[in-house]
């Protein structure tokens, strides 16, 4: 009986301490609102959308055969005929631009393959590429070449360019690192001003793959990363037939006339 009545006074007990807590949270006076305002919370201007770049592309795109003999032909294409790579109007600026064209290179069966697709290209991207015509040439990169972050077209210049296409060739295995295309979101600031740093942006990678072709707007901003190519031999580069669709030319169209 003791220890049963031992029990009930400590139950009570708790009971009271239980009783003045609740009485103690419930006197508690609640915390004063934030006095009401009309004006309203401030945008931030840093706000920036970020749009991923359309990109096309296409796969063992003219078949081994034909991928394998346009090999061969810009292998063997030496000589005097490869320059220096150059930027904009035939500026030669290594620090940004590091590798070397060929500007006689034809490739008709390319060109041919592009007319196929182009309409499947021109519903993708939203662009036309009616009467225009091509304009390319053939680069190659070698070990520790590369291209900063370029747009191939703007207002100022080179305004007639209307699609961007890159058509890769290589030896398979492939003899090098690195070369990638790095394709970079569309940063649009929600205020007038700077779109941020380059190291802030964000963007894709697309492997230079052999037979492969990309097609893209040339106002989109993109670099070729650095090669690693340790044997440095010119068979063993990274070997791209770079051109534009391009609308015609005014100036030759009045020629013409």
């Amino acid at each position: 009986m003791a220890r049963q009545n031992t029990t009930a006074q400590q139950d009570t007990t708790t009971a009271r301490q239980d009783t003045t807590a609740r009485q103690d949270t419930a006197v508690t006076p609640p915390a004063e609102a934030p006095e009401a305002t009309d004006q309203p919370s401030p945008v931030s201007t840093d706000a920036i959308w970020r749009l991923p770049v359309t990109v096309c592309r296409i796969t063992q795109f003219l078949g081994e055969r034909t991928a394998d003999a346009l090999l061969e032909r810009a292998v063997a294409a030496t000589g005097d005929a490869w320059q220096p790579s150059t930027i904009r109007d035939h500026e030669l600026v290594p620090d940004f631009r590091r590798s070397r064209s060929h500007q006689d290179f034809t490739a008709p069966e390319l060109m041919s393959a592009i007319d196929e697709v182009v309409g499947a290209v021109e519903h993708t991207l939203g662009v036309s590429c009616r009467y225009t015509e091509p304009d390319y040439t053939l680069n190659v990169h070698n070990d520790g070449d590369f291209y900063r972050a370029h747009q191939d077209s703007t207002a100022e210049f080179s305004p007639r360019r209307l699609l961007t296409f890159v058509y890769y060739l290589h030896r398979t295995p492939r003899p090098f690192d690195g070369g990638e295309l790095r394709m970079f979101d569309a940063a649009l600031p929600l205020h007038t001003g700077t779109t941020g740093a380059w190291q802030e942006h964000t963007w894709r990678d697309w492997e230079p793959e052999h037979d492969s072709i990309v097609f893209f707007r040339p106002t989109a901003w993109h670099e070729v990363r650095p090669v690693s190519c340790p044997g440095k031999r010119h068979a063993d580069s990274r070997f791209a037939v770079n051109g534009w669709l391009c609308a015609p030319d005014p100036a030759k169209a009045r020629t013409r006339a």
